[in-house]
């Protein structure tokens, strides 16, 4: 095992540097404050949690734009905590991991119900919430209240792991990373809202991935990964399984009019509470093929989910409006007012498929 360069740490030298570059490069998003007025304004803990909600395995580019559709249609907690949840699921759609969206309405409601809509300011009150877990709940402590906290994502992870070089490969080093990261905010004071959003600034343009631009990095010197030219090996990441896969069908079911059968799907469900189009249970629920119609096989899609991969045959079907007998979590929607119904990724994916067969047609 490759032993460490000796480098000789100073924790205030390094939050100093990180401060400083910070102060001359921070991104301008959505959820943050610009910078000519945030020392004069508070950080708005609603759209802080908002955003982290939003950001958990998603990237910021997705995140922007549904940012500030939200914060538009739902300007405060008190209105997410009011709005229908019909609604809030449809503007989710696309976004991805939908119970993401289910607890930020519970947890929305938790704050404004039982903490008179301000959340609580410790992590033990936080974590009591619907979709906060360790992480959420230190970003919005440091960012939105100025409490020191050790908060560590994704790009800290990988700053961390290459500062010190930790060998032991993700997830098994989440602990020594978070032990080493205590260490970077040791004492952070006054800049505990910053730190963490400059070293996520660092991750984000800086220590990527791939090709990490180290002559740019403010606190490179600092870096034991740096000084032996392997940065990229860092963080190490146990050997990936293969996702297993499944198969099912997903059924277009079209009547002489043009609409088609839309359905709701329950809450206990994968993609719960979202439209969907019907279809065989992949999911281990749902219903089986719909007899009595004259199927057509009209190709087929994939998708990949975090645990598996999914391979959905497109049945076409059509049927007389008189003829059909609507489940109670059905309903009919015309062909051209598809998009306004807030499909998630998966069956956007089947209407499209179908589109494109019916513009050739």
């Amino acid at each position: 095992m490759k032993k460490s360069h000796v480098i000789e740490w100073d924790t205030k030298d390094f939050q100093q540097k990180v401060m400083d570059w910070y102060g001359k490069n921070a991104r301008d998003l959505p959820w943050r404050m610009p910078r000519e007025t945030k020392k004069a304004v508070k950080p708005n803990p609603y759209h802080v949690w908002l955003s982290e909600i939003m950001l958990q395995q998603t990237t910021v580019l997705a995140v922007k734009s549904y940012f500030e559709k939200f914060t538009h249609l739902w300007p405060t907690l008190a209105d997410l905590a009011h709005a229908d949840e019909d609604a809030v699921m449809r503007e989710w759609a696309g976004l991805g991991y939908y119970a993401r969206a289910r607890n930020l309405i519970k947890c929305a409601r938790e704050v404004f119900n039982h903490y008179d809509g301000a959340f609580p300011r410790t992590e033990k009150e936080l974590l009591k919430l619907p979709g906060i877990g360790r992480y959420t709940a230190a970003a919005i402590l440091s960012i939105a209240f100025h409490q020191e906290s050790v908060v560590v994502d994704g790009n800290i992870e990988r700053i961390t792991s290459r500062l010190f070089m930790i060998g032991e490969p993700l997830p098994q080093s989440k602990k020594t990373i978070y032990q080493q990261a205590s260490i970077i905010y040791d004492g952070i004071g006054c800049s505990a809202s910053d730190m963490p959003q400059a070293l996520m600034d660092i991750g984000a343009t800086i220590c990527t991935p791939k090709s990490p631009k180290c002559s740019l990095c403010p606190v490179c010197s600092y870096c034991q990964a740096f000084h032996f030219s392997e940065p990229e090996k860092y963080p190490h990441k146990a050997s990936k399984l293969k996702k297993p896969s499944r198969v099912g069908e997903v059924y277009w079911i079209e009547t002489e009019n043009q609409q088609i059968v839309v359905e709701k799907r329950g809450g206990n469900r994968m993609l719960g509470n979202m439209a969907g189009l019907p279809g065989t249970n992949w999911d281990g629920y749902g219903q089986e093929k719909i007899p009595d119609l004259d199927w057509q096989r009209a190709g087929e899609i994939t998708h990949v989910f975090t645990h598996f991969s999914l391979k959905l045959t497109i049945m076409k079907g059509k049927i007389r409006s008189s003829m059909l007998i609507l489940n109670k979590n059905q309903y009919l929607v015309d062909i051209n007012n598809l998009g306004d119904v807030g499909f998630p990724s998966l069956f956007r994916k089947v209407i499209h498929f179908v589109s494109t067969l019916k513009e050739v047609e």
